[in-house]
Formats: structure tokens, C-alpha cells, sequence
């Protein structure tokens, strides 16, 4: 029999030459043009049908590279003609949310930024090194090579008056401290070396410190010097002249010293 000729054509064999597919992705494109281009069209219609991986790929690899947050019209010069930005951006910050790294908005502009419930990790504490100037790299040699030297006595040296703010940055870069006070007239307070300064110059004890051979060949030194120039051997232990501070003493002065200036050192 020829019944299976009046049978009903199947869709495959109604459309031997068409392409399902292709026609729904084009009446999908179709759909797509007739709403509003551009940023002021819905996000994801026309993400879903330019390729959106890919340019969320293209996005994402703009913004990690880029060593400033990037805008809008940035992204749009770089990415190709008649793509959604905002679209892009929306599905990358999906993308990114819930993990290590999110992408954010900053004043209009975008960039990849640590999980803010993960900033814990980066946290880094770490203590920048002060610039002394040259007064207060005198000053510290003065004392070091002299204690325990009076401002006084640091002055007589320098030639020139020693500021407060110099002694200030020298205590409270705990490089110096108040050893007592010199049995003279005025009771002034001598100045010493601390264990941070040796530690901070790697010195086993004072004594390591630099004679004039070794400043000369470290260039500090004229060879020229007069016959009696001679560096100085720091007295570690109190003189006879000197009353040292106990901690408390000590720490007591330091704060009436930066508070209202040094008593007792004129």
C-alpha cells in the first residue's frame, strides 16, 4: 500500500533546508533591534546575543590590566562597536560576587578590589624607616661617641645650638635615652645610646663602633687630621660625676620633656 504517502510530513521533512535554531536566534535579533540600543537597553538582551562570554571575557581582561579604575566610555572604546558596557559589567560584577575579588564601582569607574571579608589577609603592618637630617645624624654621633654627653656639651661640639625637635626625633625613635643627670651646677641631663641603636647598626656593644682607621676608610675622615685628633671611647658606665635615672625617673622626664621642654639644661 501507499498509506505512508498521506501520512503528515514531520517539521524535519516540512523544512528540509531551514535551521530551527538559526531561526529562533534571528528572530531573537530581530526582537533585540526594536528595543533601545546601547547602555539605555535592557541588560541581557543584547548581552545574550553578541557573543556575552566572550565580551565579558574582553572586559575582565581590560580591567585586571589596568593599573587605574576604568569608566564606561573607557571600556566602550576598547571593546567592540554597539556593545552593551553597562550589560558587560553587570554580568562580570555577577560573575565576580562571592569571591575572593569583586569587581566595584569607585566614583564612576570600575576595578577588581580584595573581598572586603578578606582584607584580614593583607593586612601588613610595617614601620617606614625616618630620614634623620644631618643635624640629628650629628647630634646621634656626638652622643654616641661622647656618652654621656649634656646638651651642652653636644652644642660645645656642634658649634651650633641643638634644636629640641632634633633630641625629640631621637628619643622617640628610642635611639638615645635619658641617663641621669651630671653633678654640676643645674643638674643637667646627660644623654646615652640605647640596645635599639645597636641592634638597628648591628653593634655587639659600643665599643664596635668605628675608630678613626675605619671612618677614614669609610671616607667620613680627612687624612688630613692635627696629630692630636682622637675619637673618643664612650663611657658605658656611670662617672663619678654622673647620677643615672631609674626607669621611673627616666620615663617621667621624657614625658615633661616633650611635653614643656628640658628642666634643668641651660
Amino acid at each position: 500500500m501507499s498509506g505512508d504517502d498521506d501520512s503528515p510530513e514531520t517539521p524535519a521533512e516540512t523544512h528540509d533546508d531551514g535551521d530551527p535554531i538559526g531561526e529562533a536566534i534571528a528572530a531573537l535579533k530581530e526582537q533585540a533591534q526594536k528595543r533601545p540600543g546601547g547602555d539605555a537597553g535592557p541588560p541581557g538582551v543584547r548581552l545574550a546575543i553578541n557573543n556575552d562570554t566572550e565580551l565579558v571575557r574582553m572586559a575582565e581582561a581590560l580591567l585586571f590590566a589596568a593599573s587605574e579604575p576604568l569608566d564606561l566610555d573607557t571600556l566602550r572604546t576598547r571593546l567592540p562597536e554597539d556593545t552593551d558596557v553597562r550589560a558587560v559589567v553587570t554580568a562580570l560584577q555577577a560573575k565576580y560576587e562571592g569571591a575572593g575579588v569583586n569587581l566595584v564601582e569607585v566614583g564612576g569607574r570600575y576595578r577588581f578590589q580584595t573581598a572586603e571579608d578578606l582584607s584580614f589577609l593583607l593586612r601588613e603592618e610595617r614601620e617606614e624607616p625616618r630620614k634623620l637630617s644631618q643635624a640629628a645624624l650629628e647630634t646621634l654621633s656626638i652622643i654616641a661617641y661622647h656618652q654621656p654627653v649634656t646638651r651642652a656639651e653636644i652644642e660645645e661640639i656642634r658649634g651650633v645650638a641643638v634644636s629640641k625637635g632634633t633630641l625629640d626625633q631621637l628619643l622617640e625613635m628610642k635611639w638615645i635615652r635619658l641617663r641621669g643627670r651630671r653633678r654640676s651646677p643645674g643638674r643637667p641631663v646627660t644623654y646615652g645610646t640605647t640596645d635599639a641603636f645597636l641592634d638597628y647598626f648591628g653593634l655587639a656593644g659600643i665599643s664596635d663602633l668605628p675608630g678613626v682607621s675605619d671612618l677614614k676608610a669609610a671616607g667620613l675622615l680627612s687624612n688630613r687630621l692635627p696629630p692630636d685628633f682622637a675619637v673618643p671611647a664612650p663611657g658605658v658606665l656611670p662617672g663619678d660625676d654622673e647620677d643615672l635615672f631609674s626607669e621611673e625617673e627616666a620615663a617621667e622626664f621624657h614625658v615633661d620633656y616633650l611635653e614643656g621642654g628640658e628642666d634643668g639644661d641651660d
